[in-house]
C-alpha cells in the first residue's frame, strides 16, 4: 500500500459568515498550513457585512445573544483538543471557555448596571439606556493567541456591537479555528469577521474606514503603527481604545471597562401619564 499524500489545509478568512479565501488570491505558510494573506479590499468587505448584521444584532434581545455567547463557550469546550493541537496549552483553552462564559452572563444584566431611570425635576420620564457604538475595528493581541482574542471579542459583541479583528500574523491558526467555532454557534453572520495577514496592510484599512465607529488598537506593539491608526481614526471621530500596556495578564478578572468603553448611552424623555 502506498504511502498517503498530506493534505495540508488552507487556514481562509471568515467574513460574513462564509469563509472565503483572500481576493488577492495571497497566502503564508504557518505550521504547515496555508493563511490566507488579507488585502485592504478585504477589509473593506469585512466591514460591509460588519454593517449589515448590526441591525439584526443590535435589535435582538439581550437575553438571546448570551444564549449565543454560551453556545460559543459550548462549541469551543467540544474542540478543546484541536486548540491544544495547535499549540495553544489546555488551561488556556479552558480559561477562554470561562471567558465566553462570563461576558454571556453580562447580556441582560449590563443595562440594569449601567443605564436607568433618572431623577428629575418635572412630570417627565428620564431613562438613560447603553446602546452599541456600531461596527469595531479589533487589532487582536499575539500572547495569549485563544484567550487575547476571546478577550477582546466577547466584550465588544457582547452589548451589540459588529467586529472586523485583524488578528495577529504570528499566531493566526487560533483565529480561524476560533472562527470555525463561531460559525457553528448560532451567531449570525457578519458579527465577527476574522482577517489574517500583515496587520500593517489591514488595520490602516480598517482605521481609515468611514462606516467603522470605533477601533480597538489591543494588539498594536508599534508605538508609530498606532500613533498613524489614531490619526487616522480621528478622520470620522472613531472611539479608540489605545493599546494594551506592555505585560498586560489577560487571565484577571477582566471587569467591565472593555465593555462599557464600546457603548453610547440614549436618554429620553417622555411625558408621565395623569
Amino acid at each position: 500500500m502506498s504511502e498517503r499524500v498530506a493534505v495540508r489545509k488552507t487556514y481562509k478568512l471568515f467574513i460574513g459568515g462564509k469563509f472565503p479565501r483572500s481576493e488577492s488570491g495571497r497566502s503564508y505558510l504557518v505550521q504547515s498550513s496555508n493563511v490566507s494573506l488579507a488585502s485592504r479590499k478585504d477589509a473593506r468587505d469585512a466591514v460591509v457585512a460588519a454593517r449589515a448584521a448590526v441591525m439584526g444584532w443590535a435589535g435582538a434581545t439581550a437575553y438571546n445573544r448570551g444564549q449565543i455567547l454560551y453556545r460559543a463557550a459550548e462549541m469551543l469546550e467540544g474542540r478543546r483538543e484541536q486548540f491544544v493541537a495547535l499549540g495553544i496549552p489546555g488551561d488556556e483553552v479552558d480559561a477562554a471557555v470561562d471567558r465566553w462564559v462570563w461576558y454571556a452572563g453580562w447580556a441582560d444584566k449590563l443595562a440594569q448596571v449601567y443605564g436607568g431611570a433618572n431623577p428629575v425635576a418635572g412630570p417627565y420620564f428620564n431613562i438613560s439606556a447603553p446602546e452599541p457604538t456600531g461596527v469595531v475595528a479589533v487589532v487582536a493581541p499575539e500572547r495569549p493567541a485563544l484567550l487575547g482574542l476571546v478577550s477582546v471579542i466577547a466584550p465588544a459583541i457582547v452589548t451589540g456591537n459588529t467586529v472586523v479583528v485583524a488578528a495577529s500574523p504570528s499566531e493566526p491558526l487560533a483565529a480561524v479555528t476560533l472562527a470555525e467555532v463561531l460559525a457553528t454557534s448560532d451567531l449570525p453572520g457578519g458579527v465577527v469577521n476574522i482577517l489574517t495577514g500583515a496587520i500593517t496592510e489591514t488595520a490602516p484599512a480598517l482605521a481609515a474606514h468611514m462606516d467603522v465607529n470605533a477601533i480597538d488598537l489591543t494588539g498594536v506593539t508599534d508605538a508609530s503603527l498606532a500613533t498613524e491608526l489614531e490619526v487616522k481614526a480621528a478622520e470620522n471621530l472613531k472611539r479608540v481604545l489605545r493599546p494594551a500596556p506592555a505585560g498586560h495578564d489577560w487571565s484577571v478578572d477582566p471587569g467591565v471597562t472593555r465593555m462599557t468603553a464600546l457603548l453610547e448611552t440614549k436618554t429620553v424623555w417622555h411625558p408621565k401619564g395623569v
